[in-house]
């Protein structure tokens, strides 16, 4: 388990970097750890990033693989705040 946060910690480190690789890599990593309150605050986020639709289309792509309640809920939540270009990427 200390590994499995370990992870959370870094891929929440990494929701804010400001590179756009390192943003894509934390959507991937925290889609498992969406009923997590600080990850779904840092998956939200990513999901409607305005600079780079990457963020919106690999994060939606992990947490629809991940499939859980918390995850799809992210996903649809974006859905509904999104603006056109977002939603055509979710």
């Amino acid at each position: 388990m200390p590994e499995m946060m370990g992870g959370l910690e870094a891929a929440l480190a990494e929701a804010s970097s400001p590179s756009w690789t390192r943003r894509v890599r934390a959507g991937r990593g925290l889609a498992s750890f969406a009923d997590v309150p600080e990850a779904a605050g840092a998956l939200a986020g990513l999901l409607l990033d305005v600079e780079d639709t990457a963020m919106t289309r690999q994060t939606a792509e992990a947490l629809t693989r991940v499939g859980t309640v918390a995850a799809l809920r992210l996903v649809a939540r974006a859905v509904a705040e999104a603006d056109d270009n977002q939603a055509d990427w979710l």
